[in-house]
């Protein structure tokens, strides 16, 4: 076919997908909880693509917050903010990243219309390479100061501090730079402690980290090279896993694997066990697969690709792999198909009254591959103890508009007041979220 009718084919293709879709039969809340329903998967030839067209917040409107919490701008006019870190002594860092260049990651057709769908999404503007700090000097929680604190990055994400060393995921590498309290820029050049799996294609660009309670590892995050391994296997060697790496060494091993494209990192407080939040895979319906959080046990097996929701086989791989079938385990708590569920932030050291001190925050991007759209908010899991005990609970809403996406959730963490902070990639800003007493 010639390049120019390719184009204009998949435009075309792109646009209409919408009007072919079919709408869910059940709620998005059967994909809920510890034991969510798993219907029979769609036999749909094209795809149900539903894109909110990313148009950012009009003058003076912002998200709704459920009662008994209010919600203000923390920091505004930031390039495409993604994740946060909170440092001890209060600062706010924000990587203002997206991903990076992967050619081979928009081949043919169906490449070329994601591209696009994206593109309508918000995210396909340049990645600005860059962490931001923000420092709020006198408590009002507004920040007041905005520095830049890292420069020259590859498509950075996931952040920690152990000790006086800073790390940064980079989509390729996991790097460090030397801290010290209170400085507002780092000029070091950056130390490669090891690599993470990147590539051309680099389908999940995201790489995320978190530190031992003992601050001697790192565990990272890296998402699938694809959505179901179509791009062939060798393409997943060390993806869709979570990598345990030595911070004296930067030797590393598979901690566990089987996890499409985790991002969300946190210890949960009562247990100590990891926990993360997992996008599963899409265009096997309206509600097919469950994105889910769950706990992370070292050396597990969670399904990706053969099988979903433990050893529900997904017959569009090939080849099959019976043997690894039989390994897998179901995750803990399921978030609902296509949420893009991705933050993740346990409620220890929030401030946000009695109703949401024990459970998890998470942090929902939103959905392409679900008609009525789901996620595009934040929702709050309660817990008994060390785990999932009801439904998510709604706490920051309003991010949708019609057809329109006037912001999108990612990242939730704890302020040091107590708060609740909230990366928005199409509304550039940060949310605080706060107890209304």
């Amino acid at each position: 076919m010639h390049p120019a009718k390719s184009i204009i084919t998949a435009s075309l293709i792109a646009a209409g997908l919408s009007a072919c879709a079919s709408q869910a039969k059940e709620p998005i809340s059967v994909g809920y909880g510890l034991s969510p329903e798993l219907p029979e998967p769609a036999s749909n030839l094209v795809p149900t693509v539903n894109i909110a067209e990313a148009v950012g917040w009009p003058t003076g409107e912002m998200p709704v917050p459920a009662d008994g919490l209010t919600v203000t701008a923390f920091a505004s006019g930031l390039d495409h903010p993604r994740w946060l870190h909170v440092l001890p002594n209060g600062d706010v860092l924000v990587a203002e990243t997206n991903g990076p260049p992967r050619p081979e990651d928009s081949d043919g057709i169906r490449g070329f219309v994601m591209k696009q769908v994206m593109a309508k999404a918000g995210a396909g503007v340049p990645s600005a390479n860059r962490i931001t700090l923000l420092r709020d000097t006198d408590g009002d929680g507004v920040a007041d100061e905005s520095h830049v604190f890292l420069e020259g990055l590859n498509s950075p994400f996931g952040m920690e501090l152990v000790g006086d060393t800073f790390y940064v995921a980079n989509t390729d590498a996991i790097v460090s730079f030397p801290y010290t309290t209170g400085e507002t820029s780092i000029s070091a050049a950056p130390t490669t402690l090891t690599s993470l799996p990147a590539g051309e294609i680099n389908h999940h660009w995201t790489k995320n980290i978190i530190a031992s309670e003992d601050g001697s590892k790192l565990y990272a995050t890296v998402g699938s090279n694809s959505n179901i391994a179509e791009n062939g296997l060798a393409a997943e060697e060390g993806r869709a896993a979570i990598w345990e790496v030595d911070i004296a060494t930067g030797e590393k091993r598979l901690f566990a694997s089987g996890l499409r494209n985790p991002n969300g990192l946190d210890w949960n407080p009562v247990s100590g066990a990891l926990w993360t939040a997992v996008n599963e895979r899409d265009e096997l319906g309206n509600n097919l697969v469950p994105d889910y959080m769950t706990s992370v046990q070292d050396g597990a097996f969670y399904g990706w690709p053969w099988s979903y929701y433990g050893q529900t086989v997904d017959t569009r791989v090939k080849p099959q792999n019976p043997e690894m079938v039989a390994k897998a385990i179901a995750p803990d708590y399921a978030l609902g198909s296509h949420t893009a569920s991705l933050g993740l932030e346990f409620a220890d050291g929030l401030k946000l009254g009695p109703q949401y001190a024990s459970g998890v925050f998470i942090g929902q991007h939103g959905s392409w591959n679900r008609k009525p759209r789901s996620g595009y908010k934040v929702v709050f899991v309660p817990f008994d103890g060390a785990m999932p005990s009801g439904d998510p609970v709604d706490v920051l809403t309003g991010f949708l508009s019609g057809d329109k996406a006037l912001g999108r959730p990612v990242d939730v963490a704890t302020a040091s007041d107590g708060a609740l902070l909230v990366t928005d990639d199409v509304g550039n800003a940060i949310w605080r979220v706060s107890a209304t007493d």
